[in-house]
């Protein structure tokens, strides 16, 4: 798992001091330590590997941007969560981003590397097993963005609802009932496509 818990070593507090002042090198230390972790993060919200790799660039930017608003004390990787998250709200609010997520099919054929088998001996579950987790990710990708927020971030970076509560600026009972709406909707979607 790439999340918060993962043995990711915080980067150094005086690392953080020169990234604080714009310091080049500290940056591109905090953009190599961090990229993984933002990257999946958008990619889980996007569906979309350039739209995650456009959305990291982003996230990035705004950092640099507001370099001088980071507690060297503290980890960063909250702080950049909540601003790919926010990026990635403010992205599916624009209208340019809601003609083309209307005009994308659902059923759109998945690429030919997920027919493929994974070199294990049996094609046929890892075939099995790709298609679902296709369905999986595209019943995610229909959620609402809140919604979709509290799964990846619940699930796919293993942050518990206190830490997404902080994250995303909400109650802990909120960022909770967030996340059982979304497996609720959840559930039906995926229920439908197999119903």
């Amino acid at each position: 798992m790439t999340g918060l818990r993962a043995d990711r070593p915080r980067l150094e507090r005086s690392v953080m001091e020169r990234v604080r002042e714009r310091d080049p090198e500290a940056l591109g230390a905090l953009f190599e330590h961090y990229f993984d972790l933002l990257f999946g993060l958008t990619y889980r919200l996007l569906g979309e590997r350039t739209a995650a790799e456009d959305m990291t660039q982003e996230v990035f930017y705004k950092v640099h941007r507001a370099a001088h608003q980071i507690d060297p004390s503290r980890d960063p990787a909250p702080w950049l969560i909540a601003i790919a998250c926010n990026a990635c709200r403010d992205l599916w609010r624009s209208s340019a981003h809601r003609l083309a997520r209307r005009s994308a099919s659902i059923d759109d054929n998945p690429g030919v590397a997920a027919r493929l088998t994974r070199g294990t001996h049996d094609p046929e579950r890892d075939l099995l097993s790709a298609e679902r987790e296709r369905l999986v990710q595209e019943a995610i990708g229909r959620l609402p963005g809140p919604l979709r927020i509290a799964v990846v971030l619940h699930d796919y970076q293993g942050l518990s609802h206190q830490e997404i509560a902080r994250i995303t600026g909400i109650r802990h009972a909120a960022a909770r009932k967030r996340y059982s709406r979304a497996l609720e909707a959840l559930g039906r979607m995926l229920k439908e496509r197999f119903g």
